[in-house]
């Protein structure tokens, strides 16, 4: 076994989190799961990424012709882009993807071409690097309550709409724990205190569905998890306390997004008003958890993820309906 790179860390029942290097450090993670010699990979990060998962399985002493499967949670790039550059180092890997995002990663042309229109293709090269093309006759589509097997060791797919309609999430009975690609929020350790981690939900282009999204989130609660994997960012604990916030913050976001929806603003004014009453929202969640951190450091980290969960909400509020109270 070759030693542990510093981007990779052994978290325990046989998986490793990387961190992809995607945009700061802690900010984009990917998961390496062994077991008895053979391995997964969930989630990929960018092809620029690549490199860092291959340390990580030399780390782990496996074989490239012993990972079994490589299973995104959903195909966007910050999650999926690697996908291609990936497959082609493991000769005998299968991908399982969600059937509504199996095409998306066959022929990547479509998702570079959201990708651009979110970010501009400036950003794109130089965020996500070259997107290749999965071989159509190695992927397999998943189905939700379908379970495959590692090494004997069952992993099962949930349908989890809401952050995107081609998202699924993986049950791992062995360490009670979810990979939850974005359904479960987010949570960088910037913010970690005494007192916890902060958790917020995710509401980025194209198809935030709160509605989906509640009943997503619900159902991996019921599973009564141990732990969740998140891909933004890395493993988290004393999840019914952080389902219930979760939930509480998802319904603070609706109810954020139907006042400016009955405002009736111009499209630049509804987006300003967005991104300043997510925020505040965020700001005020902060303060209540102890954090530390300056206004501008806070908003600083969060940049991003305003502007990105502002501009889906404007989405969502362009072609839903209102959500009753």
């Amino acid at each position: 076994m070759a030693s542990c790179p510093e981007h990779a860390t052994p978290i325990g029942h046989g998986i490793w989190v990387i961190d992809t290097g995607y945009q700061r450090p802690m900010f984009d993670a990917a998961y390496l799961m062994v077991e008895q010699g053979r391995a997964a990979f969930i989630d990929t990060g960018t092809s620029l990424a690549v490199p860092r998962l291959l340390e990580t399985l030399d780390a782990a002493g496996v074989a490239r012709d012993a990972v079994d499967w490589v299973i995104p949670t959903h195909v966007h790039l910050d999650h999926a882009g690697g996908a291609g550059t990936l497959m082609a180092e493991l000769p005998t890997a299968k991908l399982l993807v969600h059937p509504r995002g199996a095409r998306h990663l066959i022929n990547p042309n479509v998702l570079l071409g959201s990708a651009r229109a979110v970010y501009g293709d400036e950003e794109v090269r130089r965020a996500y690097g070259t997107v290749v093309p999965v071989d159509a006759g190695r992927v397999i589509e998943s189905a939700d309550g379908m379970v495959i097997v590692l090494a004997g060791r069952p992993l099962t797919l949930l349908d989890t709409p809401g952050h995107a309609r081609h998202h699924h999430c993986l049950w791992d009975e062995r360490s009670q724990g979810f990979f939850t690609g974005d359904t479960f929020g987010l949570s960088y350790r910037e913010f970690d205190t005494p007192h916890g981690v902060w958790l917020l939900p995710t509401t980025t282009p194209t198809q935030f569905d709160p509605i989906a999204l509640h009943a997503s989130i619900g159902r991996m609660l019921a599973q009564q998890p141990q732990r969740m994997y998140l891909t933004h960012y890395g493993c988290i604990g004393d999840i019914a306390k952080l389902g219930r916030d979760l939930f509480d913050q998802l319904d603070a976001v609706v109810a954020l997004g139907e006042r400016i929806r009955l405002q009736q603003l111009a499209p630049d004014e509804r987006h300003t008003a967005l991104t300043n009453g997510l925020s505040a929202l965020y700001l005020q969640r902060l303060e209540r958890l102890g954090s530390t951190l300056t206004r501008e450091h806070a908003l600083g980290l969060l940049a991003m993820d305003i502007e990105l969960n502002a501009q889906g909400m404007a989405g969502w509020l362009d072609t839903a309906s209102p959500v009753k109270p």
